[in-house]
């Protein structure tokens, strides 16, 4: 039998993407590029496994907001809001089985883009979303935020979370996919991260508390 994908080579593998046999070189060459391929992809897994990290430095700067300081002790202060943004996007990763890591990254920018404006100058914009997955995650995120100060009036009797401090989370947020995801067009390896630590069927604040520890600096 010849390969699913090249019909040129000999299939040896089974490949839940296509639903059939194919080669380890269509495997190796088309895996996250042209295949949407499932996290239980045993050879998915294997790739992740010997796979080297990627490193922040050798990513493009302006895409990474280098002017925003995001360190250990920050994300330790403001671990709840944290957790409490990572449950959002668990939620939006398992509503939508085709969102992947570049779409994940895409929103996390924009809206980070949005609170630097907001941090910097006070000015309101619009999020601009090039597609309804990455509005689906914005709008999600901005529920958790809603949220978040809804909680803060209740607890304390005021709001006190401030737009720089959401700027330093998403930023922490958008540094943390850049070096989980292969980059490869596929590539769900960010998402699979997330659903992994983060579970959706909990209040995204309430049930904070029981993941300390499941952050993971970039």
């Amino acid at each position: 039998m010849s390969c699913a994908i090249c019909a040129l080579r000999k299939e040896k593998r089974f490949c839940p993407a296509v639903h059939g046999r194919i080669c380890p070189q269509c495997c190796g060459e088309q895996r996250e590029v042209t295949l949407d391929c499932p996290a239980e992809c045993v050879y998915l897994q294997q790739s992740r496994q010997h796979e080297k990290p990627r490193s922040l430095h050798d990513l493009p700067a302006d895409g990474l907001f280098p002017k925003v300081d995001v360190d250990h002790t920050f994300i330790y202060d403001h671990e709840h809001l944290a957790v409490g943004l990572s449950y959002a996007l668990a939620k939006c990763i398992r509503a939508d089985r085709d969102l992947n890591d570049r779409e994940l990254i895409a929103a996390l920018t924009a809206l980070a883009r949005k609170y630097e404006i907001l941090a910097n100058s006070g000015l309101h914009t619009e999020t601009q979303s090039v597609s309804i997955a990455q509005q689906a995650v914005t709008e999600e995120i901005q529920k958790t935020l809603a949220q978040y100060r809804e909680v803060e009036q209740k607890e304390l009797g005021y709001s006190h979370l401030r737009d720089s401090e959401v700027l330093r989370c998403l930023v922490f947020l958008v540094r943390m996919a850049n070096a989980q995801t292969s980059g490869r067009p596929k590539s769900r390896a960010f998402a699979d991260f997330v659903t992994s630590r983060f579970s959706s069927q909990k209040s995204a604040l309430t049930d904070a508390s029981q993941t300390t520890g499941q952050i993971i600096m970039p």
